[in-house]
């Protein structure tokens, strides 16, 4: 079907997502570091045991839920990739959809069974299973720098961009749906019988003025 290069697409990134995983978590230790171009392209491997952007949450169930929210979500996604697949959805919206049910799949793969396979659930989880930790190694310092002292409330603070630790599934939601907000008019453009009623008031009149009448 000509639909199935999209899910190839979705399992492609899947694969290299997990290949990266995988690389990091056999040949390096946690927190180990090394440059790849310079000091501004780095591979640093960390375990993301947040919620989602590093939140925390105290109750021990918070990532079991959010897991499952993500299972039905990445589900949804699937559903959704063919229905609009079969309905001729501009090309540019199935492939940005496609590369961010990629990634959401590939991060739950990691919630779901890195917790078993690795043993890296935190030690406050409940269990294993559905609270394995997302392994994070693409680091992209580009530049840092001390703010002036004179500036009020950050005067003298270290910034530091970009601090982010991010892996490819990251990558791959950003990118979709980035894709999808430039070019979003061009994806899902107004039909003309919208555009056409959006002109005519309730009373069948263009503009919203009368109708001018003859005079007798």
């Amino acid at each position: 079907m000509k639909y199935n290069k999209y899910y190839l697409l979705t399992l492609g990134v899947i694969l290299l997502d997990q290949a990266t995983k995988l690389l990091v978590h056999y040949n390096m230790h946690l927190y180990e570091e090394f440059n790849v171009f310079g000091d501004w392209f780095r591979i640093h491997y960390i375990l993301n045991e947040g919620i989602a952007f590093g939140l925390k949450a105290d109750w021990a169930y918070s990532k079991v839920v959010l897991t499952i929210f993500r299972l039905a979500a990445s589900v949804a996604g699937v559903i959704l990739l063919y229905k609009y697949a079969r309905k001729h959805t501009h090309p540019g919206a199935l492939w940005a959809g496609a590369l961010i049910l990629a990634g959401a799949i590939g991060n739950l793969i990691d919630s779901m069974f890195y917790g078993i396979i690795f043993d890296n659930a935190p030690y406050t989880a409940p269990f294993a299973f559905l609270n394995g930790q997302v392994i994070d190694m693409l680091y992209f310092p580009l530049f840092s720098f001390n703010w002036p002292e004179w500036l009020p409330f950050v005067g003298g603070d270290y910034f530091h961009f970009f601090s982010a630790i991010f892996n490819v599934a990251d990558s791959s939601i950003f990118i979709g749906v980035m894709i999808l907000l430039i070019w979003q008019k061009k994806f899902f453009p107004e039909k003309k019988e919208d555009v056409e009623e959006a002109s005519v008031d309730p009373e069948g009149s263009a503009g919203g003025q009368e109708s001018p009448t003859l005079s007798e």
